[in-house]
């Protein structure tokens, strides 16, 4: 074998240096049978040898010679990727001289004559002769002459990381590339003359039966096939291998070019998009701009303010507002009228829970306030996500915003979900009429003849005729005037009240809002409820309060601001009703004397939650929280206990 034959002095390695070296051409192997201390294969240069000197003195043979044989199979893998490099340039010039000097000039010659507009050849094929120019008389005969001294400099690394800069040149061409495609598709139909020109050129042999539009599509695959081949060149290149960095400054470059273009491609297909919904939307919203981004769009059930019905509604969220649309009927494609536009600065999102439409969530902004409702709980999932992250990032670009965010974490509510830093600013939530059966002003009940229900334009209450006998400007509705409740009033126009009641008046024993002690109560839910046998059950709200544990409450609604009546616990006894005719399972009964008081759950599960609850509070005892709560009015729970003052 050659080494076992190598003597151990120095002297001769250092001798062996000024050997010649092999050309890929007379490339051997290591078994030349030569003796030197460093053996250069064919196709490395003279930094890159292997140095047997640094092997153990008492190396295997066949392990040595492996190396060897690696090392060869490393440089062979080197060599074919630059060669692949220049083979597909070569074929790529040739392309690209196709679509500049052939396709560009014989088109352009032709528009001269006025058959067609010059402007026209210069939109379909945009910057392609600066391309051209590129790689004709710059990138492809540098490659050229590195491979043929490819012996003495076998790299690619620096001629990339000097030429690369020149790639973000293709930014322009692939944005431009789709409009282009139409624009070529729109002239071959339209003039007979330009489809000739095409037709002519595309059967030549130099096409090879390709079309114009399969020609074109190379520049744009271009940039992306240089960065696979330079990523495989630097996973075959060695470590200590000094062409390292320069491949790698090379790489970071190109792959930024390509990254520019995929910029420039999401860009393109972004004002596509927006071009699909500007025609969905009839043509009425100026939404076509470079900086609106759509995020997310899709159907979604609106639940009603008054009622709990739900309305079928589309929604676009854009990285600046939210489009509410509304669909209308259409015999072309979906169409859509918008029916309130929600910017995203003061947006928020809140998880709601309803017992009778499930996966529900809100919506609030300046202009207004959404209840909506998702067709699945991912789906929900996804509209939330969708709409924090959008919310998080306007926040991020805004920096002016940021100021007033933090006001808004200090802010101050009134009555629900009113904030005095933001009234009269923002959309307020409205209370449904179902969750009311008094006035949560004057706590007179409602009727639907003398006392019809009302909603104040500025804290959404549900209140009687008398009470929203006002009109102000709010600013969320482009200061026109709008019907507010008398405390609304006050507030806004800043005005005394010249009727209002001593401050120091104690309220009566049931003037306790529902909404204000469901939020931090042992237990809350309704029942269905009666003091007589022959007389059917109502249905109640009723709420057992943290801070006076021994009372029932009932209320008509959960956002009645004064309770029909309570009931105090302590000594009554708790009767479990068995299954009857008269009485279904889920039924029990508080007795004392001759008081008796009929409940029945709308499950077993809520009944023995209750039953627990009482079971302490009619001995005394304080009972233990109740969770989760009624799940129709969780949501209800929660916003009301952190809104009310």
């Amino acid at each position: 074998h050659l080494i076992l034959s190598l003597p151990a002095s120095p002297k001769l390695h250092q001798s062996a240096l000024s050997r010649p070296r092999r050309t890929p051409a007379g490339t051997s192997g290591p078994a030349g049978g030569q003796k030197r201390s460093k053996v250069t294969l064919g196709l490395e240069s003279k930094r890159r040898t292997l140095n047997i000197s640094r092997l153990p003195q008492r190396a295997a043979a066949g392990e040595i010679t492996g190396c060897f044989q690696q090392e060869q199979i490393k440089e062979l893998k080197l060599y074919k990727i630059a060669s692949e490099l220049l083979q597909t340039e070569r074929a790529y010039v040739t392309r690209l001289h196709l679509l500049d000097q052939v396709f560009c000039a014989r088109l352009t010659e032709e528009a001269g004559k006025g058959m067609f507009p010059v402007e026209v050849v210069k939109g379909i094929f945009s910057n392609v002769g600066s391309i051209y120019t590129f790689h004709s008389q710059f990138l492809l005969p540098d490659l050229e002459t590195r491979m043929s001294q490819w012996a003495s400099t076998p790299r690619i690394g620096d001629i990339l990381a000097q030429l690369a800069p020149f790639l973000r040149m293709y930014a322009e061409y692939v944005k431009n590339f789709d409009s282009a495609m139409d624009l070529l598709k729109q002239w071959t139909e339209r003039s007979v003359q330009f489809n000739t020109i095409i037709q002519d050129i595309q059967s030549q042999e130099v096409c090879g039966n390709l079309t114009l539009q399969h020609h074109m599509l190379e520049p744009v695959q271009r940039v992306p096939r240089y960065e696979m081949l330079l990523k495989d060149y630097l996973k075959k290149l060695p470590e200590d291998d000094p062409d390292r960095s320069q491949a790698k400054k090379s790489l970071n470059i190109i792959s930024m070019a390509a990254t520019h273009s995929n910029m420039a491609i999401r860009k393109m297909e972004n004002l596509k998009k927006l071009m699909e919904i500007y025609e969905m939307l009839g043509g009425e919203e100026d939404i076509v701009n470079p900086s609106n981004e759509l995020i997310k769009e899709g159907q979604i059930l609106k639940l009603a303010a008054r009622n709990t019905s739900s309305m079928e509604r589309y929604l676009f969220l854009f990285n600046n507002m939210l489009l509410y649309c509304v669909p209308k009927f259409s015999l072309v494609g979906q169409r859509f009228t918008v029916r309130t536009r929600v910017g995203v600065e003061g947006m928020k999102v809140l998880e709601t829970s309803n017992e009778d439409y499930p996966h529900t969530f809100q919506v609030s902004g300046k202009e207004r306030t959404l209840e909506l409702q998702a067709s699945s709980e991912q789906d929900k999932e996804d509209w939330i996500k969708a709409f924090q992250e959008t919310i998080e990032i306007f926040q991020q670009k805004n920096e002016t915003f940021k100021s007033a965010s933090k006001e808004v974490a200090d802010e101050v509510s009134v009555r629900g979900n009113l904030h005095l830093r933001h009234f009269p600013y923002l959309a307020p939530r409205w209370i449904r009429d179902n969750e009311v059966t008094m006035c949560m002003k004057c706590k007179e009940p409602f009727n639907p003849l003398t006392r019809r229900r009302h909603h104040c334009r500025a804290c959404g209450y549900v209140v009687c005729y008398k009470c929203s006998d006002y009109k102000a400007s709010l600013r969320y509705d482009g200061n026109k005037l709008n019907k507010v409740c008398k405390d609304c009033y006050f507030i806004v126009t800043g005005r005394a009240d010249a009727e209002e009641p001593v401050s120091g008046k104690k309220r009566g024993i049931l003037e306790i809002e529902a909404a204000q002690v469901s939020g931090n109560s042992f237990l809350c839910g309704f029942l269905q409820y009666s003091t007589d046998r022959t007389k059917p059950c109502q249905r109640v709200w009723c709420v057992i309060p943290q801070h006076d544990a021994l009372v029932l409450y009932l209320y008509g609604a959960p956002q009645d601001v004064k309770a029909q009546c309570t009931i105090p616990l302590l000594g009554y006894q708790v009767e479990d009703v068995q299954r009857s005719v008269d009485h279904p399972p889920t039924s029990f009964r508080l007795c004392q004397s001759k008081s008796v008081h009929c409940f029945i759950a709308d499950t077993e599960e809520v009944k023995l939650r209750w039953l627990k609850v009482i079971h302490k509070a009619v001995i005394g005892e304080m009972p233990e929280c109740q969770t989760p709560q009624h799940p129709s009015n969780q949501s209800e729970c929660c916003r009301n206990n952190v809104g009310n003052i």
